[in-house]
């Protein structure tokens, strides 16, 4: 259970912004222009969605949708969140959401998650809610091949849409975990947010309603205020019901009549106010720090005057295609600069979209060093100012229109195929913010009959609409350190001003050629070719090439426009001396920032305008490889990137001086962190006296990094392709696998010669040990507790021990969680491995107030100790066989879940029929072979890690 805050908050750029509006699928063909133009007719919606409204008001989706099988994703969305809460209601939309799953009509105190669980369920992971400014959502997938469990859900879904019995000692039970959550959200960022959040959200209650509430008011409110609250505004004419899975439309049209045509609306209703934000006049500038922020960043708002515009019409989303555009050409401009020397930013984007209090905003945004704030300013208003200038250039349009419409045509050749839990979303957002459904269908051809008529000045003239000098936002983030002088308001308003008046100069398209490979190499030969499991699941198909690589793939049709790669030769860094490792440890990753063959990082993403592949080389502790993905259509140019990772990987000294940079700029202040400076800490705890252990690179580290050596170790570790074994699962065609084996990877050179990883003789601390670290100002703590050791490899233990973190887990959230109500999550976490020598590991973690951290940290071990005396209940064993079960059904339909199992299968040596007998292995789980592993490998001393404040 969640709070969810606007995207004004996020610090990644979503890289599919451009096809936001094409979710769905969509049979009805664009309508033609009259007149040159766009007609302002009413948008379709997707004719894969029955849409309809009961009488009293309650708004329901229903979608027949058979990926995966036997599942139905149930969603009930409320048209209220945090923006409604009264002054003495203040964080009781997000408490209320708790409440739904803490004692309902139908379902007792515990008995909700009880019994989704036993039916495999699992809290957290499947069962879920969110709360927002403006709405809250509550997610629940349920089986729909068994009419109980179907009813069950419904039933669920009723009790959440106002049937919470809000006794007062549920609610009381409840505060600690909601302040527990509150404190989770404790540190430098939310520190600063409160400084300048009544800068985006000016004046306006937005910016006094995060959902999260405040300590004071989730303390002491009194319980007539959440039962207001629900009574106001959990009413059926603001909710809708979502229902998209494998079952007929009929079915589910029935349950949701059955299940909420009775719910009422009170007699006098409370107003479902609109709240906005007010316009300003010239430019605010908030520059915080704090000194356990871990990154500098800046942010410029320049907010739209009226209120967003509904996209209703199909001018009003050709508009949209129009902005997507603009969006990716400024961001393939911005992404240049992120791999010139000394950049000015680790990262930088721009984007039309929304943020908090009713506005749209041009938003620019860029994380750099922590002396590099204004150099990262600059460059972003002079970015704009370019475009505002010159323009963008034919070719630059061009490419987006490529990458826009590819990513479009891979949506519209999977349709059919996309799993329910994504479909729900779009239904979700067109009934809170009213975001159009046309459907892939509709907006593939819609998109490619019109962009020809899309041209580049009605592009570039965006950029005048979207800047402005009043109404204008920049924030700018940052540690604060002894040394570090922070930037003034005032040298902010200067170089605003002076960048207007600059000399900048247009920008240049540099040509890239158009071929990644214009000379193919000589052909190699498939020297063997066998079928494996011929009519089974797990059917694949070996080939053996003549430079004695292995090519394995597996056909399927779960994704009709996806290629999952994976490639691995055993050796990686162990086979590296002590001094070599050390040498380059902080290099390795510094090594794929120069390009192939010539071409620059910024001249292959020209040259990939349109195409959908990409490979990524590594090199790790134990083995070195590739990992990539492909459309089919563009399977031959993965192949090649393949083929020019092993034989034209450029040595580009520049590109690694701003691999250097990012990097610098990225880990500078990332040890203020409390959290991530206690994992790091913990880390050099635990190898102490390890030679081999790098850790965190420092600066200086990053200085002595040898990229001369980590070249070279490179070019050795990848010199001989037949001492790697590939993998490619997915819509494969059998016929162009084979010449392109052929043509790229059996020409590569190879031999017999095979390797195998270097075991150390290290081992990481084990036994009874206390780790206490002290860092931060905030009142919380972080809690690991460490088991592990040496243990002979046991497939049968191996799953024992796997569900022994299960079982544990569940304990742990029913005692520290809703018992003693002093933690927001807690987990445990089991595994014995064979790789690269038999071990296991089991773990206990939570995050809690410091002064609970010992009393807590007794509760968790209790727990564990009741299962090593008396062994786990068969009902718990219950619970996690079918959670496992399920989870396993729908893996099996999934590309990702192959390419695993049949790599691994061959990484761990182990049998590939193993994945055949999974129903079977987990049935056969006894509580007595989850007690033997408990006894036998918990019942010894274990690592106490807890990190508290600073004194």
């Amino acid at each position: 259970m969640t709070t969810k805050l606007s995207q004004v908050f996020r610090t990644l750029f979503l890289c599919c912004i451009l096809v936001t509006f094409t979710i769905n699928a969509q049979t009805k063909t664009p309508e033609k222009k009259v007149n040159g133009s766009v007609p302002s007719e009413v948008l379709p919606i997707t004719p894969d969605v029955k849409i309809g409204k009961l009488s009293n008001g309650l708004t329901y989706y229903i979608q027949n949708n058979g990926k995966p099988e036997d599942k139905v994703e149930l969603r009930l969305a409320l048209k209220a969140g945090s923006i409604v809460e009264t002054e003495d209601q203040v964080g009781l939309a997000h408490f209320m959401e708790h409440m739904n799953f803490n004692g309902t009509k139908h379902f007792k105190k515990n008995e909700l998650v009880d019994y989704l669980q036993s039916i495999g369920v699992e809290f957290g992971a499947d069962l879920n809610a969110y709360t927002g400014f403006d709405q809250t959502v509550y997610i629940l997938p349920i089986p729909s091949d068994d009419p109980e469990k179907l009813d069950k859900g419904f039933q669920i879904l009723q009790d959440w849409a106002g049937n919470a019995l809000l006794t007062d000692q549920d609610i009381d039970d409840e505060r600690g975990v909601v302040i527990e959550e509150y404190r989770t959200r404790l540190g430098a960022a939310t520190r600063m947010q409160s400084k300048y959040l009544d800068k985006i959200a000016y004046k306006s209650k937005y910016a006094d309603r995060l959902p999260i509430g405040t300590k004071e008011n989730l303390e002491t409110f009194d319980y007539e205020s959440v039962r207001n609250f629900q009574k106001d505004w959990y009413r059926p004419n603001l909710m809708a019901v979502i229902a998209v899975g494998d079952l007929d439309v009929e079915t589910l049209e029935k349950k949701i009549k059955e299940n909420f045509s009775g719910l009422k609306n009170p007699e006098n209703p409370k107003p479902r106010e609109e709240y906005g934000s007010e316009n300003h006049e010239g430019t605010f500038v908030a520059i915080e720090w704090d000194e356990e922020a871990t990154s500098s960043q800046v942010q410029i708002y320049y907010k739209d005057k009226g209120k967003p515009k509904k996209t209703k019409t199909v001018s009003d989303y050709r508009d949209n295609m129009v902005e997507g555009l603009f969006d990716q050409m400024i961001n393939n401009r911005l992404a240049e600069y992120s791999n010139k020397p000394n950049p000015p930013f680790i990262f930088g984007f721009s984007y039309k979209g929304g943020i908090i209090g009713n506005k749209d905003a041009y938003q620019s945004f860029a994380q750099t060093n922590e002396t590099g704030q204004l150099d990262a300013l600059k460059t972003l208003l002079e970015e704009n100012e370019r475009v505002k200038r010159y323009g963008f250039k034919s070719s630059e349009l061009e490419r987006a229109k490529k990458d826009y419409l590819s990513r479009l045509e891979r949506a519209y050749k999977n349709k059919g195929k996309e799993e329910s839990n994504r479909i729900v979303n779009s239904y979700i957002q067109n009934f809170l913010q009213e975001s159009p459904i046309p459907g892939i269908e509709w907006s593939y051809n819609f998109a490619k009959s019109e962009f020809p008529n899309i041209k580049l000045e009605e592009v570039n003239a965006l950029i005048s609409q979207f800047l402005h000098d009043d109404n204008r936002l920049v924030i700018l983030t940052g540690p604060k350190k002894e040394g570090l002088k922070k930037v003034t308001e005032q040298e902010v308003i200067d170089l605003l001003d002076s960048v207007k008046k600059s000399d900048i100069k247009d920008y240049e398209d540099e040509a890239v050629r158009e071929e990644l490979m214009p000379i193919k190499p000589a052909k190699g030969s498939i020297a063997n070719k066998e079928l494996v499991n011929e009519g089974k699941i797990n059917e694949t198909t070996i080939l053996t090439l003549s430079n004695g690589a292995k090519i394995v793939y597996k056909k399927t049709d779960f994704k009709n426009d996806e290629i999952l790669f994976e490639a691995y030769s055993y050796g990686g860094t162990s086979l590296y001396s002590d001094d070599v490792l050390k040498e380059t440890a902080s290099a390795n990753r510094g090594l794929f920032e120069a390009g192939i063959d010539g071409l620059t990082k910024n001249d292959m993403t020209k040259l990939m305008s349109g195409k959908i592949a990409r490979v990524s080389p590594f090199i790790g502790s134990l083995s070195e490889g590739l990992r990539g993905s492909a459309s089919p259509k563009d399977l031959e140019t993965m192949f090649q990137m393949i083929h020019l990772y092993f034989t034209k990987l450029d040595k580009d000294p520049e590109a690694f001086a701003s691999y250097i940079s990012k990097q610098k700029a990225f880990l500078g202040n990332i040890l203020s962190n409390p959290n991530i400076s206690f994992s790091i800490a913990l880390g050099k705890f635990s190898n102490e006296g390890n030679p081999r252990y790098t850790g965190l690179p420092t600066e200086e580290d990053l200085d002595k990094a040898n990229y001369d050596l980590a070249y070279e170790k490179y070019k050795e570790r990848f010199a001989n392709a037949g001492d790697f074994n590939f993998y490619f699962v997915g819509n494969v065609d059998a016929d162009k696998i084979a010449e392109y084996a052929e043509t790229y990877i059996a020409s590569l050179p190879g031999n017999s010669e095979r390797e195998m990883y270097k075991v150390t003789s290290f081992r990481p601390k084990s036994g009874a040990h206390e780790f206490i670290y002290r860092k931060g100002t905030e009142p919380k703590s972080q809690v690991n507790l460490l088991y592990r050791g040496e243990a002979k490899y046991d497939a049968k233990e191996a799953r024992a021990m796997n569900a022994l973190g299960e079982i544990l887990s569940i304990k742990l959230i029913e005692k520290l969680r809703e018992e003693e109500g002093g933690v927001y999550g807690a987990g445990a976490r089991g595994s014995i491995r064979k790789i690269p020598y038999g071990s296991f590991n089991f773990s206990i973690s939570f995050p809690c107030a410091p002064e609970n951290a010992e009393k807590l940290s007794d509760a968790a071990i209790a727990e564990l100790k009741k299962i090593i005396k008396d062994g786990p209940t068969e009902v718990d064993l219950e619970k996690v066989k079918k959670a496992l079960l399920l989870t396993r059904k729908d893996q099996l339909e999934q590309n990702s879940f192959w390419l695993s199992t049949i790599k691994n299968a061959d990484y761990n040596q182990s049998d590939i029929d193993n994945v055949l007998n999974y129903e079977a292995n987990v049935n056969a789980l006894t509580t007595k072979d989850v007690h033997n592993v408990a006894k036998k490998y918990l019942s010894g001393g274990f690592i106490k890690a807890v990190l508290l404040p600073e004194e």
